[in-house]
């Protein structure tokens, strides 16, 4: 039997909403996708909360218009901006004549994880594992079976911010729409696009959206840190329209085209001015003002990892995402200078919406559909893109 859900994501600068519909072969196919700008969210609160309810209805009602179906429950994200992350490393006795690690030792490990949280900031939303040991030994992700006497762990808790669940319930409520639950927006991108080779190794997923930059710090199935700076490619878009004096829309056509790096090749920017007249700018003109914002959230994001108190290996990868600066020429090379470390872009999962501006909206997908899936059958389905149009 087909099944269908939603999922609604908040960016920096847009709402996506995302219909996906589910059949008994494992396969899932994108119905319809709602994408609604709108002023974002910065320092834990809404921009214009006002103008909120139109632009998550907006984008709702065209998913619906696209996939041909009324919303009435539907998943939320919670982005990096709204969320916390807590670690925590307890260790429980294996039991027995013969002990081996069994479900309910793992399980009786994330109980008292739990308890040794004490009191945090917001709702549990997420929680997982970054490793495992037993006795000694080395770190797995899949203790079950492996004999010893203690099993230890790393387990990471994600919460949300209360005001954010409240806020996004309420407001989808006017819209008599029912919130199925809220999920880990970052927890959910991370393990659609990291494998877990290199999870294990300790990755770095940096995603630069309009007016937040995340930084997350990945370990087995688990984000261990994670920082939301404040900073982002509304900024940069920002510093061009005062720098320049035009308006913030040829800003945003300027910085969307710019090509990071000396060998770029433009030479001249044409646009229109405050006044609607066409004026040029030279390429100088433009970088004297665009880069020295790119390099401020470049070295945020550098003293992020640096300040994280997590040791990264010379193997440990950083991926770019986003659509701050991701999504130019030039841009993931010149992170890459700035914090001293090869920077790679995520492998693109699907056809449609491969823009890494959406790539946070098909990581809460796939962790919704994990989960829901999960629910159903033991077995789960654990990344559903992977058979998404047919692809690994």
């Amino acid at each position: 039997m087909n099944k269908t859900i939603a999922a609604l994501d908040f960016g920096t600068n847009k709402i996506i909403t995302v219909v996906a519909e589910l059949n008994g072969s494992q396969r899932c196919d994108i119905a319809g996708t709602g994408i609604a700008m709108y002023d974002g969210y910065l320092d834990n609160n809404w921009i214009n909360p006002d103008a909120l309810v139109d632009a998550i209805n907006k984008s709702v009602q065209e998913a619906e218009n696209q996939a041909g179906c009324r919303i009435r429950e539907i998943y939320v994200g919670v982005p990096a901006a709204f969320s916390r992350v807590y670690t925590v490393e307890p260790k429980v006795s294996i039991q027995g004549a013969d002990p081996k690690v069994s479900p309910k030792d793992v399980a009786d490990l994330f109980t008292k994880a739990a308890n040794q949280l004490g009191d945090i900031r917001g709702t549990v939303i997420h929680r997982s594992p970054a490793w495992f040991v037993v006795d000694d030994g080395k770190k797995t992700i899949e203790p079950t079976g492996m004999r010893g006497y203690e099993l230890k762990g790393l387990v990471s808790f994600v919460t949300a911010e209360d005001f954010f669940i409240r806020d996004v319930t309420e407001r989808l409520k006017a819209l008599d729409i029912y919130v199925d639950g809220f999920f880990s927006t970052p927890a959910g991108q991370a393990m659609l696009y990291i494998s877990e080779d290199e999870r294990d190794r300790k990755t770095v997923l940096v995603d630069m959206g309009y007016l937040v930059t995340e930084v997350m710090i990945l370990e087995g199935d688990a984000i261990t840190f994670m920082k939301a700076i404040p900073l982002g490619g509304g900024n940069i878009a920002a510093d061009l329209a005062i720098g320049l004096n035009i308006p913030l829309t040829s800003a945003e056509e300027i910085k969307r085209n710019y090509v990071y790096g000396i060998t770029a090749g433009q030479e001249e920017f044409v646009t229109t001015d405050v006044q609607g007249n066409a004026v040029t700018f030279k390429r100088e003109e433009v970088e004297k003002v665009l880069e020295p914002r790119a390099e401020e959230i470049c070295e945020c994001v550098r003293d992020a990892i640096d300040s994280s108190g997590i040791k990264l290996g010379n193997w440990s990868a950083v991926y770019f995402t986003g659509g701050g600066m991701a999504i130019n020429r030039g841009g993931r090379e010149y992170l890459s200078a700035k914090i001293n470390r090869t920077v790679r872009e995520l492998p693109r999962k699907t056809v449609k919406m491969s823009s890494p501006a959406y790539s946070s909206a098909l990581g809460l997908v796939d962790l919704v559909i994990s989960t829901v899936k999960s629910s159903e059958s033991s077995n789960g389905i654990g990344g559903f893109f992977r058979n998404l149009f047919g692809g690994n």
